[in-house]
């Protein structure tokens, strides 16, 4: 094992991370190699001939072609790598909002965010760091289908899923602590929450936030080493007043020394600029201090240095611009009251028909998307291609699982849409 590698792992060995680190977690690190020596040389060196750029006159080559077409970027802003890291201003930027947005983080609670490219990637990068081939994680049923492919085909964990809905319509709390207990009995717990929730568009209560973040406490108090990931990718998006409108990961980052939390997410559906593909990572432990948290943060960038080196610059430079521009506030409060009267046409319409026998519709009160669950045979494929052949598109997830982007319907096509679902369950069943 490299001696870099060797130096990291003895820091956060002293925290929880060090508890979680998979082999590839301990194997990694970041190099002293081009990049640090880059980063050195651009500090003193009146000739820099380290990174693999072009310059003509201190400036980087650009197509002229390229440069008229981000006309609010200089040359630098466009085309030169970005930091390992991310550019330090735009991860400073990011902290700054999560602790606007939520008040119960403090600047000392949690590292200074990483930049990944995209939150898939953050999530990839957490589980090599973290999962180990035939380790549980613990999510969600229904959950984002990615989840799979991230953590069970990639990493080769045991994804185990807790169902994510009561008889009574809300939070399956004694599943999750049923759950939460049968891996504690292991030493460690792996849980990733996220909220609100793809596919079913859900948020906790207050009061079920309350209970869900007792049980990791009551755990981690009994010994057990947790691990939370909060993938908070449609953060912002509530639209019912008793839910929680601040990320758990203000809690869990807090809560306790043997508790380590993660927060993964980004610009991407906040700011509603999806192909931009850039995201963060936020570390936080009340375990932790200063040096585990650079610790860490060479860990990951070692994992981002040998998988994609760096996310991309212009990226970064124009979701910086874009919240710097006070135009962007008032179109994402125009965006968010587009996306909630669409919610609430979608309310209404449940509200006023009565779905078939063999169609439920799951609770939904925040973010982009709500769920039916389709009990009967031949389940959401088969109500999916019924929908298609009337022209509509839906998302089946297994056989059980139809999910509907609302988000993607005009408001005036949502009964529409929702009466054929109904038809078709109807004609199927």
């Amino acid at each position: 094992m490299n001696q870099l590698a060797i130096e990291l792992n003895e820091i956060l060995d002293a925290s929880p991370a060090g508890s979680f680190l998979s082999s590839l977690g301990r194997r990694i690190f970041f190099p002293k190699g081009i990049i640090a020596q880059s980063a050195e040389a651009k500090k003193t060196a009146k000739i820099n001939a380290t990174l693999g750029m072009a310059f003509k006159g201190g400036k980087p080559l650009v197509l002229s072609s390229l440069l008229k077409q981000f006309s609010g970027l200089s040359p630098e802003e466009l085309v030169i790598y970005a930091p390992t890291a991310g550019i330090e201003p735009f991860r400073k930027a990011w902290k700054t909002s999560l602790l606007k947005k939520n008040l119960s983080l403090k600047e000392n609670d949690f590292f200074l965010p990483i930049v990944v490219p995209g939150i898939t990637a953050g999530i990839s990068y957490i589980a090599d760091l973290f999962l180990d081939e035939g380790q549980v994680m613990l999510a969600a049923d229904p959950s984002w289908d990615n989840y799979s492919l991230i953590f069970s085909e990639r990493r080769g964990a045991k994804l185990k899923f807790i169902p994510l809905f009561n008889n009574a319509g809300g939070l399956n709390l004694a599943a999750f602590e049923k759950a939460i207990n049968a891996e504690a009995a292991s030493g460690m717990v792996r849980i990733i929450l996220n909220f609100p929730q793809n596919p079913s568009g859900y948020t906790p209560l207050k009061t079920e936030a309350d209970v869900l973040v007792s049980m990791i406490r009551e755990s981690a108090d009994k010994g057990t080493q947790v691990l939370v990931i909060c993938d908070d990718a449609y953060f912002g998006l509530f639209y019912d007043d008793n839910i929680i409108k601040e990320s758990l990961f203000g809690r869990f980052a807090t809560l306790h020394e043997k508790v380590l939390a993660v927060k993964i997410d980004g610009p991407t559906k906040e700011d509603y600029v999806w192909g931009l593909r850039t995201a963060f990572i936020s570390f936080g432990s009340r375990g932790m201090d200063e040096n585990a948290y650079s610790a860490l943060e060479k860990k990951c960038m070692g994992i981002i240095r040998s998988s994609v080196s760096c996310a991309n610059t212009p990226a970064q430079n124009l979701a910086l611009k874009t919240w710097e521009d006070p135009a962007s506030t008032a179109d994402k409060k125009s965006f968010y009251d587009l996306l909630y009267g669409r919610y609430r046409k979608v309310k209404q319409f449940i509200a006023e028909n009565s779905a078939p026998a063999d169609l439920e519709p799951l609770p939904f009160n925040s973010g982009y998307f709500m769920s039916f669950r389709c009990k009967g045979s031949g389940g959401a494929e088969k109500l999916r291609l019924g929908l298609l052949k009337k022209g509509i598109g839906t998302i089946a997830l297994g056989e059980e699982y139809l999910r509907v982007t609302f988000a993607a319907i005009e408001e005036d096509d949502i009964p529409l849409v929702y009466k054929a679902i109904y038809e078709t369950a109807a004609e199927l069943s």
